[in-house]
């Protein structure tokens, strides 16, 4: 098995390179959709964010109201980091039986948008950073997303920077190209994953 963590900063079309890399045959474990799955209605780990954060962040429904939380959470460091710290764990667990699920011989890709921030590169064997630039991701967020450019600048500013994400980088791919170049430069990265995967011997 090889194991693989795949980042990038908002807006750089880290998705993309997700769902290419599983029509080619890749594991996707999602830690932002593992992260939605751990604060469902009736989970423990929700009934720990409301014990945190009180009852105002549920919805009418009993879920979670993320956007609630989120502006709760966003601007107040200290927050953030007690909401990171009930969360993050149960990611972690869950991500842990997912791969312990996967075949023997997997490529087994971990789609982790904070990899660089929490410093977890070391977790894997090999690290992918999908690279855009500042202009790539702000145009993404405001003409795709509907973000409002401050909002996309904001949220932009409290990741970790273009060169912190390629510094921690086995292989980087640039992704201010059309998705013709960018399909070929993912099938001659799933080519080297799969030979990794084959032969993990360092070379």
């Amino acid at each position: 098995m090889l194991t693989v963590g795949l980042t990038g900063g908002i807006g750089a079309g880290k998705s993309e390179v997700s769902r290419l890399l599983v029509e080619r045959g890749a594991v996707l474990i999602d830690a932002d959709r593992i992260a939605r799955e751990v604060v469902e209605p009736g989970t423990p780990g929700l009934a720990a964010v409301v014990e945190a954060f009180g009852e105002a962040i549920l919805a009418e429904d009993g879920s979670l109201d993320r956007p609630r939380l989120g502006a709760l959470v966003f601007s107040d460091p200290e927050k953030l980091a007690t909401l990171n710290s009930i969360v993050h764990p149960l990611v972690g667990a869950r991500s842990r039986e997912l791969e312990e699920a996967a075949p023997e011989d997997a490529v087994v890709v971990h789609d982790v948008p904070l990899l660089t921030e929490n410093g977890l590169a070391p977790l894997y064997d090999v690290v992918i950073v999908v690279d855009a630039s500042p202009g790539t991701q702000l145009d993404r967020l405001v003409r795709l997303r509907g973000m409002s450019e401050e909002d996309a600048r904001a949220r932009m500013a409290a990741q970790a920077t273009r060169e912190q994400r390629r510094a921690v980088a086995d292989i980087v791919i640039d992704n201010d190209v059309p998705l013709a170049a960018l399909e070929r430069r993912v099938e001659e990265v799933w080519a080297d994953l799969v030979r990794r995967a084959r032969d993990p011997r360092p070379e």
